[in-house]
């Protein structure tokens, strides 16, 4: 069992991880319905949310049938966060997590995110201020470190845990690597094996497949994974990923029949959410995925990814249902 604060879990549990544009409550809920054990929600910006900017403060919609469900700030000003805290508070999720990770240049430019890796001390500070400042688990999210250069992970884990975090969840590149190359789950591991540390320790990155996770969880010891871009209109993936580790066989992948239903559940969930506009917007990116192995796509997908009016895309829907017939509804 793993436990984030008084929060248990199944053993190695599955994150679903915070993503802009992404990790909203239509496709948080589909993931959860398919095995996520915890979902975060997008990153808020602390001082948006101070302001009351209405994008900010959208993003802090949660319903019950999430949970548990961390809710997601960034930023470097201490009040900024502090005041965000109680804002979030009121929401009532059951973790609040800091973004001491995204390496988006716009995050990183005023010492958020990723940027607070060039100030251990404050990375610190922050974090002990924030966990006084709630009865909520804090956790944190963060990087290797800045650069190659200066890479101090062990010790920036000592010092989160030390200053009150419940669990940190650390992503195997630096911030100049952004998403390049490979993530180095080694010097996470180096962390898990650090005797100081008693908080749990979730890896994040390059968990593209069931053997993945696998590996994560056996090879390196880590006590749990976060899930990012291997979900995006695939939340099927949580559940393969736990078949996988139950009967070491492979879950069959989702038929052509079932890629549609979802994409089509994920669309009116969307547009139900956030109106027409940014529902058909912010769907755009899963249908890749979504639609993955189906013959002769791409002109579906142009239509798709460029059309602004949902008609569009449920009428498409429908000729791909009545292009394959049933014998032939499977990938």
């Amino acid at each position: 069992m793993v436990k984030i604060g008084n929060i248990e879990l199944e053993d190695f549990p599955l994150l679903l991880a915070p993503m802009e544009d992404v990790s909203d409550p239509p496709f948080r809920a589909l993931c959860k319905e398919n095995g996520a054990d915890v979902v975060y929600t997008e990153f808020i910006s602390s001082e948006g949310l101070i302001r009351n900017a209405v994008k900010s403060t959208m993003k802090l919609d949660i319903y019950e049938k999430e949970r548990p469900v961390g809710i997601q700030i960034f930023g470097a000003n201490l009040d900024s966060m502090l005041q965000s805290v109680d804002i979030v508070e009121q929401t009532k999720p059951d973790i609040i997590d800091i973004n001491f990770g995204c390496p988006v240049k716009k995050v990183v430019c005023k010492g958020a995110g990723a940027g607070i890796l060039k100030d251990i001390d404050k990375m610190e500070m922050l974090t002990r201020e924030m966990v006084k400042r709630t009865k909520l688990p804090l956790t944190v999210k963060t990087r290797l470190g800045w650069d190659e250069k200066t890479i101090k992970i062990v010790e920036v884990a000592e010092r989160i845990q030390d200053a009150g975090a419940q669990a940190i969840t650390i992503h195997g590149r630096t911030r100049a690597q952004m998403y390049k190359g490979s993530a180095d789950w080694s010097l996470i591991a180096d962390v898990k094996n650090n005797s100081r540390m008693k908080i749990p320790v979730f890896g994040n990155g390059d968990v593209f497949s069931p053997e993945k996770a696998i590996e994560m969880r056996d090879n390196f010891g880590l006590d749990g994974a976060m899930i990012g871009r291997a979900s995006i209109g695939n939340p099927w993936f949580f559940n393969q990923v736990k078949h996988f580790f139950k009967t070491k066989t492979y879950l069959p992948e989702p038929t052509i029949k079932e890629r549609i239903q979802m994409a089509e559940k994920h669309l009116k969930m969307a547009i139900k959410w956030k109106g027409e506009k940014l529902g058909v917007l912010e769907t755009r990116r899963h249908y890749s995925n979504y639609f993955k192995g189906i013959p002769d796509f791409k002109k579906y997908k142009t239509i798709m990814v460029t059309s602004d009016y949902s008609d569009d895309i449920f009428s498409l829907f429908s000729d791909l249902k009545s292009k394959f017939k049933e014998h032939e509804l499977a990938c």
